[in-house]
């Protein structure tokens, strides 16, 4: 049978075997008028008050945005916001337009303007979050975790806080969006790191599609909690990127309606683990480097066996990337065993550790193959993990290693498999 999978830009069509079960979300109807649909949104929230009457003439006003590794719709979101927030008075210059990047690397200005739109960039202050400057954070207390809090000082100034983003399983965090906006997104990189330590990312409640019982989770709703004044606007989207929901209103309100939709969407029920998954990070954004696929990896450990295999087909434009945190410790270790132990030093705090941490977990129950036109076979052995040229050549071998029972993750990560 003929199967499309999301792989970088343009796709991959792939002749897998009758047998082969695919797991992917139910389709969601995208909503007909999506300026229509955000608008309405902001002027019916949940558990808040709509935004005109929280916006006002004099107000300064931040809107924080995903940054390039999201599949966020930032160029048709952020202008229906920003019209609103003109509607009721507030003054162009006193808007502020950041870059939620948490401890990823900042856009370039092209990039920016294609994120954004050339209109937004060009008319509307641009700044982006830097986690290691201390000048630009600004402390807020502790967490019932223990974890001192830090947060973007520029965020913290503004009378009004809007959070966009949108909403998927995690890897981790249960779901992306909400409160993810603020902690790791606007936080600084030691609260990054202690919300995404050893201990918490080993929970075993860190996990795709939970949030309460989620300590990742939990601490991250605490940290937002402490940002007063804030206003969250999340979309749902289709394997086409196409808005299907938006939920606005109180932050943890409102995302809480949006995991909802996007659980019962995701949810695949399987009888019995497989012996081969073949999954994606649900191509570009999200496969446009290696370290985003762990988020795809995870998906498709779900669904294998212990002592099975996972292929992974991803796209990795960025490339690793390179010069990254994460494949430094990848090469520093030179084996999944070497990395959890290393990592599971006390004291140890680096950056991407917690992305090694997960994948390290996954190599040490199951074989990863990695089909990829922008990774070098070094590259890919770098990261520990084995290079697959041929495709169906694989799987053959694959088929005949490790057993007939195959399924395939067309959307990796936009799966949570049961």
């Amino acid at each position: 049978m003929l199967v499309d999978l999301q792989y970088g830009r343009q796709g991959l069509r792939l002749s897998l075997p009758d047998h082969c079960v695919v797991l992917k979300p139910r389709k969601a109807a995208p909503v007909p008028d999506e300026r229509a649909a955000i608008r309405h949104a902001l002027r019916s929230p949940t558990d808040s008050l709509p935004l005109a009457r929280l916006a006002g003439k004099g107000m300064r006003v931040v809107v924080t945005h995903s940054d390039i590794t999201r599949a966020t719709p930032n160029d048709r979101l952020l202008p229906v916001i920003l019209a609103e927030l003109e509607t009721c008075g507030v003054h162009r210059e006193d808007i502020t337009l950041l870059n939620a990047l948490g401890t990823h690397r900042p856009q370039t200005a092209h990039e920016l303007g294609r994120m954004l739109g050339k209109q937004v960039f060009d008319n509307y202050r641009c700044i982006q979050h830097n986690a290691f400057d201390d000048q630009a954070l600004v402390a807020v207390g502790k967490t019932s975790f223990g974890n001192d809090i830090r947060l973007n000082r520029t965020l913290l100034e503004a009378d009004l806080k809007i959070f966009t983003g949108f909403i998927e399983p995690h890897f981790f965090a249960g779901f992306s969006g909400g409160p993810k906006a603020v902690l790791p997104a606007l936080a600084g990189a030691e609260s990054v790191f202690s919300n995404h330590s050893y201990a918490m990312i080993g929970h075993p409640g860190a996990t795709f599609g939970l949030n309460s019982g989620n300590p990742i989770w939990e601490e991250m709703a605490e940290a937002a909690q402490k940002v007063p004044n804030t206003f969250l606007v999340n979309v749902t989207l289709d394997s086409e990127h196409r808005i299907t929901g938006v939920y606005a209103g109180e932050v943890i309100a409102a995302h809480a309606a949006g995991c909802q939709a996007v659980r019962d969407a995701s949810h695949v029920k399987i009888d019995a683990p497989f012996d081969i998954a073949i999954t994606t990070n649900s191509g570009y954004p999200l496969d446009q480097n290696l370290y985003q696929c762990v988020k795809g990896l995870a998906a498709a450990r779900r669904a294998v066996r212990k002592g099975g295999t996972i292929l992974l087909l991803a796209g990795c434009e960025d490339g690793l990337p390179a010069n990254s945190a994460y494949i430094d410790l990848l090469r520093r270790a030179g084996s999944p065993q070497e990395l959890l132990r290393m990592v599971a030093q006390p004291g140890f705090r680096e950056q991407d550790a917690w992305q090694v941490q997960v994948q390290a977990q996954i190599q040490q129950d199951v074989e990863v193959h990695v089909f990829s036109a922008g990774l070098s076979d070094r590259e890919i052995r770098d990261a520990l993990m084995i290079p697959c040229h041929d495709i169906q050549a694989t799987l053959q071998d694959l088929l005949s290693r490790f057993g007939e029972r195959v399924c395939v993750l067309p959307e990796g990560p936009m799966v949570i498999v049961e």
